[in-house]
Formats: C-alpha cells, sequence, structure tokens
C-alpha cells in the first residue's frame, strides 16, 4: 500500500473522529469538554477539537493527490478510497450540522443530491468511454464549502465578533456552486448520457 492511499485511509479515520465528537454523549461517561465565552459566544471546545481534526482531513486530501500524481502512484484502490473519503469527509459532517442547528438543512440536501447526481453521469460517460476530468466550477464548490465548514466549527471566529456571517456567505455559495457544477457536468457529458435520438431533437 503506498503514502497516497495510506493518507486516504487516514483521512477516514479521521472523519469518524471528528463525527465521534459531534455525536457521542461524553457527559454520560463522565467526560466534560470545557465551555467558553467570548464576548457572549458560547463556545463548546470539541467543535474546536473537531474543526482542528476536519483542517488535517482537508490537508490530506490536498496532499495525497499530489504525492500520487507527483510519484506516479495513482492506483485504482487509491481513486476509489480517495472518493469515498471525500464524500464521508464532508456529507455526514453536513448533516450532523444542520440537525444540531449550525447551518441550515437545505445544504446538505442540496449537496448530497447533486454528488449523487454527477457521480451518476460520470459513471455514465465512463460506461459510453468517456472519462470526464474535475471541472473549475466544482473545485470552486469543494474549496468554498471546506472552508465554510472550517468557520463553522471554530464559531465564524474572528468574524462573528463584528457580526459578518463569512461562514454562512461559503456555504451558501458552495451550494450554489454545486447547483452550477452539477448543471455543467449535464451539459459536458449530454451526448453521452443522452440517447443520441434526444440529442440530435435538442440540437434541432
Amino acid at each position: 500500500m503506498n503514502t497516497p492511499t495510506k493518507l486516504t485511509i487516514l483521512r477516514i479515520f479521521l472523519t469518524i473522529l471528528i463525527l465521534i465528537l459531534l455525536l457521542f454523549p461524553f457527559y454520560e461517561v463522565g467526560i466534560e469538554f470545557p465551555r467558553i465565552f467570548i464576548q457572549g459566544i458560547y463556545i463548546k471546545t470539541e467543535y474546536f477539537i473537531a474543526g482542528g481534526i476536519f483542517l488535517i482531513a482537508s490537508f490530506t486530501d490536498f496532499l495525497d493527490g499530489y504525492l500520487a500524481r507527483k510519484n506516479k502512484q495513482v492506483t485504482d484502490l487509491g481513486k476509489m478510497l480517495d472518493a469515498i473519503a471525500d464524500k464521508l469527509l464532508v456529507n455526514p459532517v453536513l448533516i450532523v450540522l444542520a440537525i444540531q442547528g449550525f447551518i441550515p438543512s437545505f445544504i446538505p440536501v442540496i449537496i448530497i443530491f447533486r454528488d449523487i447526481v454527477v457521480d451518476a453521469i460520470k459513471m455514465e460517460a465512463v460506461r459510453k468511454g468517456k472519462v470526464q476530468a474535475a471541472i473549475s466550477s466544482g473545485k470552486i464548490k469543494t474549496a468554498s464549502m471546506m472552508t465554510g465548514l472550517v468557520f463553522t466549527f471554530f464559531y465564524n471566529l474572528p468574524f462573528e465578533l463584528k457580526g459578518i456571517r463569512i461562514s454562512d456567505f461559503l456555504l451558501y455559495f458552495a451550494t450554489i456552486m454545486s447547483v452550477v457544477s452539477m448543471i455543467e457536468y449535464f451539459t459536458l457529458n449530454k451526448e453521452a448520457i443522452l440517447p443520441q435520438k434526444e440529442v440530435e431533437e435538442e440540437v434541432l
């Protein structure tokens, strides 16, 4: 097993750790995380810890891809695990944060729906012999979403002290870019996923 694949597996374990921090009732086993007040903001430190782990996990996402390309260690196993790790890192966190009231519930609904549609488009395109590379709108969506989640974990500090909800802005923007990238993926692969007759009719 090469280094990029090991980093991908590490990201999966870090994701599990994040979800444990967010969901496990530590108080029932006598574990209490410190609570902090910063200018009227009530902060649960387990979210700060989860945010730090999320940052590390996000960095492994960049690092494993970089090393795989640099050292020519791209493998089918690595690509499969990377796709799984990416979805595990983001989608469950979005769902949990929505349930706990940190973000609006429509954000995970739209983003997860988009991921399902885009994955289906890519699989159908591959079945027809076309490999679709990542597109700019998708990369912008991912970068905005990851950054927005980091700020959410850190209670939008220091911007929250000025009343600036940059975490909300980034997540709303990521949601919009999710829809934009989904439409772009469909447009780029229309010929591969639609019956040829339908494509010709649209052209006419």
